[in-house]
């Protein structure tokens, strides 16, 4: 089959990787040196696996600038552009995806569409009028950064949001690419995937945020967290996973598809949900309180990475931490090999870890590193089983 997919993010160039091992795909992307890596088998993303495949395996991928060539030949286009949250008007920004969904309308006339982006509930089926098809629906992605391709070859299902032929042909790609065996597939209405990609990201924010307040208590009464949580997490109805406390959840998902659900329940009675979003907020005050309370002259901040083996820190914890010292009038400095400029959020960049280290009083670490422990009573986290 010949296959389009817009969009070389974690979403994008997971499913790309992924559904080249079989057949024609294309990846599209309006980034010329992001197709320019690709051409040369390198990847625009940190993510071990996407890497290794790229150089090591027979894949049958492309990459171009030019999205009107690639629609026209395609039997399956899948898209995976950013749907940012837009606080101006507490709704995701699809026009990415409006604008593809039009092109490719524009361009080929019987391909199958699939849109892989987070979107707001009942999006699907209000393209579907406005545009006047049916030839889309949409398939959520359960990803984690920096292990994108991974959890595509393993994934813990498949939620296909239409229930037909096509739905499970599509099914069946994503299967076929996959390592893991006996997947559990759902086929649901449009609607229904889109509210359970967002529920399931709101779990887990919902879980993260219960083990930070369990910290921040634990924390106020100068108790031991670990044995708080180690003794409630041998109740295996609660399960001794997701339970490391942080700075609060961040990363590309969870705080935006938190709000967006919040947005959706507009005239539907909750509680939960806006507590799950105000949870975050109220985390990353205890955290920045608790680090002024030591009085640094300069703080300095341990990678802005939400994830270990990522390179994304796109709305990372750290940085609503950051702001609120800065608020405080507390210098600054970061350490973060990411990142190629000199500053960031009128911060000083330092390259050199030992220079970080020396110059830095306090130094704030969503997760401890081996790297500090020569400094360890410097260090201010949280991070309790030293993994994500």
């Amino acid at each position: 089959m010949e296959i389009v997919v817009v969009g070389t993010g974690y979403v994008g160039l997971s499913n790309a990787v992924l559904l080249a091992q079989h057949h024609q795909v294309t990846a599209v992307d309006i980034v010329a040196e992001k197709v320019a890596l690709l051409q040369n088998k390198e990847s625009p993303i940190k993510d071990a696996d996407i890497e290794d495949y790229l150089q090591h395996k027979q894949l049958h991928l492309t990459a171009t600038t030019d999205a009107a060539a690639a629609f026209a030949k395609a039997d399956w286009v899948l898209i995976a552009t950013p749907t940012d949250y837009d606080p101006e008007t507490n709704y995701f920004n699809t026009s990415s995806v409006d604008q593809v969904l039009q092109q490719v309308l524009h361009y080929n006339n019987d391909c199958h569409i699939v849109i892989r982006s987070t979107i707001p509930v009942g999006y699907v089926a209000k393209m579907r009028e406005e545009l006047g098809t049916d030839r889309l629906f949409f398939a959520p992605e359960f990803l984690r950064e920096g292990q994108a391709l991974r959890d595509n070859l393993y994934p813990s299902r498949i939620i296909v949001g239409e229930q037909s032929a096509r739905a499970e042909t599509f099914a069946k790609l994503l299967q076929e690419g996959a390592l893991k065996a006996d997947i559990p597939v759902q086929y649901t209405e449009p609607t229904e995937a889109e509210a359970i990609k967002l529920f399931a990201n709101t779990y887990l924010a919902m879980r993260v945020a219960f083990f930070n307040e369990l910290d921040t208590y634990a924390a106020h009464h100068q108790l031991d967290s670990r044995q708080i949580i180690d003794g409630v997490c041998l109740d295996p109805r609660i399960g001794n996973h997701y339970n490391n406390p942080s700075f609060g959840y961040g990363g590309y998902c969870l705080p935006k598809d938190t709000r967006q659900l919040l947005a959706n329940y507009d005239n539907v009675p909750q509680v939960m949900i806006g507590a799950i979003v105000d949870a975050n907020r109220t985390r990353k005050d205890f955290i920045a309180n608790a680090i002024a309370e030591k009085q640094p002259k300069c703080v300095g901040v341990y990678r802005l990475v939400m994830k270990a083996g990522s390179d994304n820190f796109r709305s990372s914890a750290i940085q609503g931490i950051m702001k609120r010292l800065q608020a405080k009038g507390i210098e600054l400095v970061v350490f973060e090999p990411e990142l190629a400029e000199n500053v960031f959020y009128n911060c000083r960049v330092i390259k050199n870890l030992q220079e970080f280290k020396q110059i830095s009083d306090i130094i704030v670490s969503n997760r401890m590193a081996d790297e500090l422990s020569d400094v360890q009573p410097k260090v201010y986290t949280r991070d309790i089983f030293n993994n994500d």
